[in-house]
């Protein structure tokens, strides 16, 4: 009798604990998914205050608005990337370095969640440009992007430095210049994340160490895609 009510109170306790997992699971996926964007049509920004520009999709003002120009990068697997790379794509980017130990590691963590939001979905990418292409050969992107489980969706990027560095600083707006030009000896560090629409306009900046605000931006992408 004493071996068959332990049996019972063993099979009540995994009952229970199965209940608290299935429990925990089901909150940690609606922290995700029931996430919604702030506004029914995200704004667009053209300068580094990021001061948002309400304008309809279909306004001519867009066809003069700021976008990201043409860039030609190598990726990974030594593949040439430029702006035919991600024609009709959403896409993220921010600006890394593989040997960085202090906010690198978050940012790329942070940025996994975007990748597995959009693991099956062509139509979202994601670009880390390496502010260190000197070290960052392909090679060590490889490296890498092997460690951090990197997908097909996701390029990391070396190239000219010059060209990375005027792509963060005049064109996504990462870093703040405080009213001081910055030249290539001053180094480009900046955790923002940075959402670009198919039309290469700006319509988003995150923090990439909070991963608040990349939730916030895996709604917004959903929300863009609907656009």
């Amino acid at each position: 009798m004493k071996k068959l009510k332990k049996i019972k109170q063993n099979i009540k306790q995994n009952s229970f604990l199965l209940l608290g997992i299935l429990l925990f699971l089901s909150c940690k996926k609606a922290k995700t998914d029931d996430v919604t964007s702030r506004v029914d049509a995200l704004p667009y920004y053209n300068e580094a205050s990021f001061t948002p520009k309400w304008i309809d999709a279909k306004s001519d003002e867009l066809k003069s608005f700021h976008k990201i120009p043409d860039f030609s990068l190598t990726n990974q697997n030594g593949e040439k990337i430029t702006q035919k790379t991600f024609e009709n794509k959403i896409y993220v980017a921010d600006f890394f370095f593989t040997t960085c130990p202090g906010i690198c590691p978050m940012m790329t963590k942070n940025m996994t969640l975007v990748q597995e939001a959009f693991k099956d979905d062509n139509t979202v990418l994601m670009l880390s440009h390496s502010v260190t292409p000197s070290i960052d050969s392909v090679s060590q992107l490889k490296k890498y992007a092997i460690e951090k489980s990197v997908g097909k969706n996701w390029h990391l990027a070396t190239g000219d430095k010059k060209e990375i560095y005027d792509l963060g600083r005049k064109f996504y707006f990462v870093e703040e210049d405080l009213g001081e030009p910055k030249g290539l000896d001053d180094f480009l560090h900046t955790e923002n994340f940075v959402l670009i629409d198919k039309n290469k306009h700006i319509r988003g900046i995150y923090n990439g160490l909070n991963k608040n605000s990349v939730i916030q931006l895996i709604a917004d992408i959903k929300t863009l895609k609907i656009e």
